[in-house]
This record gives C-alpha cells, sequence and structure tokens, in this order.
C-alpha cells in the first residue's frame, strides 16, 4: 500500500523521512511512559520491560530498513527509465557500459537524433511531438531486436548500445535500417510525416580505455558529421573530426574578427540574355579576403558561418552591400544567394525590407537564390518567408536545380519566378541521353509553370547552343564573364564596347 501511496504522489520525500522518527518517538514514548508507571504496575517487571522495547525496537527498525531500501531499489530503477517512451535513459546507457563493457568485450554505441522533430513539433505541437517521440522508441526498439539495447537520451536524442563481438557491424547494420525506416513516412494518428534521421558511430575494442561518456561524445561528433553532410545517413568517428572541430573553431573566431575589419568583398558574375548575349543581371558572390593568409572560399567558410548563426550577420551585410553596388546598374536585375538558416530566421522578411528602404534599391530588381535545401528543412516557416518577401515584389529563384530532389508538385508550391540549372547538369547533357532529357524536362515544366530558366556553369560554345535551342533565356558562365568586382561592372556597362560584347561571346573579362 506504501508503494501504491508513492506512485500516486500522496506521500512526499519528506514525509518518507520523517515518518519512521514519528513512529520510533511514538513507540518509545510508550515505553518510556509504561517504565514510569512501573512500579504501580505490579504486573509488568522491569526487565519484561527492558526486553519487549528492544524487541518492539528491533522490529520497527527491520520492517522501516525493509521499507526504506525497498522504495530506495524503486527510485533507483525509476531514475534509469525515461517516462514518456519506457525506454532506458542516459544514466542507465552509461551503467551498461560500465557493468558489461569490461574484460575485453568490444563496445559500440550509435547516436540517433531526428532531422525534423523541431519542424514537427513546432508546426503540429507538443502533443504530436511526444507521439513521434514514442513512435521512434517502438521503431527503434522493433529494429534493435534482441541483438542490441535502444535508449533515449532526450529531446529528439536516442542510442543504441551493442556489446560482445562485431559489436559494430552489427549496429552499423542496425543503424542503416534505422535511417531506411525513419526516411519513409510515420503515421502519427490522420498525419503522416516524414522526419529523418541522422546517426553517428564509435566504438571501444575494450582495451583502448575508452569511458562510455567518450564512446557518446564521439558518437555525437559523428551524428553532426552526418548531419553536415546532408542528413539521414550513418556516420563513423574519425580522430580527423576532431581535427577538423578545432580548425573550425579557429575559422569561426576569424570570421568574427573578419567582420569588424572588413575583409569581405563582394564580387558580381554577369548573366546574359540567351539570345543577345546582352547583360540582363549580375550574381553577388562574396570573397574572404583574409588580412592574414591565404584567401578562404565561401565553400568553405559559409557552412561554418551557417553552424555558428553568424551567417545572418553575414548575409544581412551582402544584401546591405550588393544594394548599394548595385543601385547604379539601371535595368540591370540582381541576384542574392539565401541559406537556409537565414530563411528559417523569422526576421530575415523584415530585415529585408529595411535594407530595401535604406538603399532605396528597387524590389523589381532584386532576386533572392535559394537552394532546394532551404525549402525541404522546413517547408512551412519557408513558405511563410517567401510570402512576406513576395509582398515587397522581390523574385524568388531556385537554384542549382537538378542536384536535389525537387519534384513538380514541389515547384508548384513555392512558385518561383526562375529556375536554375545546376553546371553539373548543363556538362552532363553534352555528353548523356539521359541527362539530357533531364534537362529539357526540367526546362519544359518550368515554361509550363512560368518561370524563367538560367543554364549555370556554362563554358564552351558548344554548351551554349545546346541550352540556347533547349529553351534557356539567360546564361551564366566563364563562356561570357567570370565574377568581378564592383569597380569593373561599372566600367563593362558603362563602355562603347557593350555592343561588341554580344558579337564576342569568348571575352572573359573578370576574375575568378
Amino acid at each position: 500500500m506504501m508503494t501504491a501511496w508513492m506512485k500516486s504522489g500522496k506521500i512526499s520525500a519528506a514525509a518518507m523521512v520523517l515518518l519512521p522518527l514519528v513512529v520510533l518517538s511514538a513507540l518509545f514514548g510508550i515505553i518510556a511512559l509504561i517504565v514510569s508507571q512501573s512500579e504501580r504496575l505490579t504486573f509488568v517487571s522491569p526487565s519484561s520491560l527492558l526486553i519487549a522495547g528492544f524487541l518492539i525496537y528491533g522490529a520497527t527498525i527491520f520492517l522501516l530498513s525493509r521499507f526504506g531500501f525497498a522504495q530506495v531499489r524503486e527510485l533507483e530503477s525509476a531514475s534509469m527509465i525515461d517516462t514518456l517512451t519506457g525506454l532506458p535513459n542516459r544514466r542507465a546507457l552509461h551503467a551498461d557500459i560500465e557493468r558489461d563493457g569490461t574484460d575485453g568485450a568490444e563496445v559500440a554505441v550509435a547516436l540517433v537524433d531526428l532531422d525534423r522533430f523541431k519542424q514537427v513539433n513546432d508546426h503540429y505541437g507538443h502533443h504530436v511531438g511526444d507521439q513521434l517521440i514514442q513512435q521512434a522508441a517502438e521503431i527503434l526498439t522493433e529494429l534493435c531486436g534482441e541483438e542490441a539495447q535502444p535508449y533515449r537520451l532526450g529531446g529528439d536524442e536516442f542510442a543504441i548500445c551493442m556489446i560482445g563481438p562485431l559489436a559494430g557491424t552489427i549496429l552499423e547494420g542496425i543503424s542503416r535500417n534505422v535511417v531506411d525506416r525513419l526516411s519513409r513516412p510515420v503515421a502519427l494518428g490522420d498525419r503522416r510525416v516524414v522526419v529523418g534521421a541522422s546517426i553517428g558511430l564509435s566504438r571501444s575494442t575494450g582495451s583502448d580505455g575508452l569511458e562510455s561518456s567518450e564512446l557518446l561524445r564521439r558518437s555525437d561528433v559523428a551524428m553532426d558529421a552526418s548531419k553536415r553532410g546532408g542528413k539521414m545517413r550513418c556516420t563513423w568517428f574519425s580522430e580527423d573530426f576532431d581535427r577538423n572541430r578545432e580548425a573550425q573553431r579557429e575559422l569561426d573566431g576569424e570570421l568574427r574578427k573578419a567582420l569588424v575589419k572588413e575583409e569581405f568583398v563582394l564580387h558580381y558574375q554577369p548573366l546574359v540574355h540567351a539570345d543577345t548575349q546582352k547583360i540582363v543581371a549580375v550574381e553577388s558572390l562574396i570573397r574572404w579576403n583574409r588580412s592574414q593568409g591565404d584567401p578562404i572560399g565561401p565553400h568553405i567558410f559559409i557552412p561554418i558561418a551557417e553552424e555558428s548563426g553568424l551567417i545572418n550577420e553575414i548575409g544581412l551585410w551582402v544584401l546591405r552591400t550588393a544594394c548599394r553596388d548595385a543601385l547604379r546598374w539601371s535595368d540591370i536585375k540582381l541576384s542574392v544567394n539565401i541559406s537556409a538558416a537565414q530563411l528559417r530566421n523569422p526576421e530575415f522578411p523584415i530585415q529585408l525590407g529595411q535594407i530595401l528602404e535604406e538603399s532605396g534599391f528597387p524590389a523589381e530588381r532584386l532576386e533572392l537564390e535559394i537552394t532546394e535545401t532551404c525549402l525541404v528543412l522546413d517547408p512551412v516557416v519557408a513558405e511563410r518567408s517567401l510570402d512576406v518577401i513576395r509582398g515587397f515584389g522581390v523574385n524568388i529563384s531556385l537554384d542549382d536545380f537538378g542536384t536535389g530532389y525537387a519534384s513538380i508538385g514541389f515547384l508548384r508550391q513555392f512558385r518561383f519566378e526562375k529556375l536554375k540549372l545546376d553546371r553539373s547538369l548543363v556538362v552532363q547533357a553534352e555528353d548523356d541521353d539521359g541527362s539530357r532529357a533531364m534537362m529539357l524536362s526540367s526546362i519544359t515544366v518550368a515554361r509550363a509553370l512560368d518561370m524563367g530558366v538560367t543554364a549555370e556553369g556554362v563554358e564552351t560554345e558548344a554548351q551554349a547552343a545546346m541550352v540556347r535551342t533547349a529553351g534557356c533565356d539567360q546564361i551564366q558562365g566563364w563562356l561570357y564573364y567570370k565574377a568581378m568586382p564592383a569597380h569593373e561592372v561599372d566600367e563593362l556597362l558603362e563602355s562603347s564596347a557593350q555592343p561588341q560584347i554580344e558579337n564576342e561571346p569568348l571575352n572573359r573579362k573578370g576574375v575568378a
């Protein structure tokens, strides 16, 4: 009965401590009263009272100790279980590895992170989020079977542990099954959501002295690598990850200083009309000219800025600078790349509106380029932000099309004003019939949805002729222009050589 009261919450922890004291005090008060009256009670001898007192005291201590230890064991067991899923928790994981990962036994740990849990939580509410966690726990339990043990660490993170021969090999197979299963829709009542999972794995030989906390840290580092690599994948920990993380931390510090020191510059790559070869737009491309050290390309520092959150500040600087530079290039459209982190920022549309107002740059001349990743990660927030941005009169183009998994429904949902075919698709279409068919069908769909089409990375006359014939209305690539500083764009647009540019498509003025 006492255990039932404990579970119902009717006895507090303080009561558990005070109750034995009250009972003992009452018992000994009774004994003391009896002893004090022993001279009047001729039927009870003092020795009998003393023996009775010891017996009652011993019985009381025994009963209370038994009750207390039982409660302690129950509390310890409860502290090892996650209340939402019923799975063992983080504390249980450390205890299991410490208990069973001895005598040279191989230990393998997988850290499982649900990729889109936050979006599901934000969109449908915490109740549905809890259902998703419970469903994920059931899936992990089913896939682990008798071979491995799943745990819930907290939030949207789970772990799987296996101890014994070939633990790493078997756990990798289980992890790949988890990724495959969670890449398919999960039923949550009348909803079906795709959440995905990124997994990091680590292992100990049993003789390398790795503790459970270090194994979990390594799995966490490997899981981060899975997310950076595109999510929905498994990655084993490598010592290089730690070295890379240290280098990234140093680079993050340098990025913050670079903003203060104004080490960032913008270059602009012109886009030409497919038929006239006249410049119709420019794309802004950021460069980092470090005061100490070699220049670093955006493909290196942009992911680090996204991870640290610095991308929001850098992105606003790019927008503000590009609008100021392009204001003087009449009738030339300006394209600016926007990252997924910026689009997820609810303040971004407001900040964009402020920049347009402060700079006086016409909204209809601005075009924001986004990738499929920006939209797939959080389509609800992205669509809401894009609606606000379009309200300013700004156009939206889908960049790097052909490298991801955008469908016709995807294109219709977000109503892009322009589609930019990725360079890889253009290059492959030149020699591969399948890639050429894909390029042609993409252009046909874009035209049907009233989208403009730009071919990126065009470097040869043959490629230019191919995309022009296929129906592209703009071309971008080294065949015409490389990226160049703003002052060279000024010279290019102001010079009397503009008609000559139309007749000389091999002009490669500018720098990479």
